[in-house]
């Protein structure tokens, strides 16, 4: 099995009304997390677990493969 520092992660984005959604996604474990931005206050950050539909459930709503310096840049509070 993988490493952790071996993943190497996917990154979803969909702009919305009022901000937009981040998503990181680890192939391997489903598992990731979620990043809502809005427009005016601060960024939220959820853990999550996915199922194997994943990438098909991303398409479908809207989400577009995204810049991991995007997803860290608000993980880690640059922006």
């Amino acid at each position: 099995m993988a490493k952790g520092s071996n993943i190497v992660h996917q990154y979803f984005k969909k702009e919305v009304g009022d901000g937009k959604i981040l998503v990181k996604v680890d192939p391997i474990h489903f598992s990731g997390a979620e990043i809502t931005v809005p427009a005016n206050g601060e960024p939220a950050l959820r853990e999550m677990e996915f199922d194997s539909e994943i990438f098909d459930d991303l398409k479908a709503d809207g989400f577009a493969e995204a810049s991991p310096l995007e997803f860290n840049l608000y993980l880690n509070g640059l922006v």
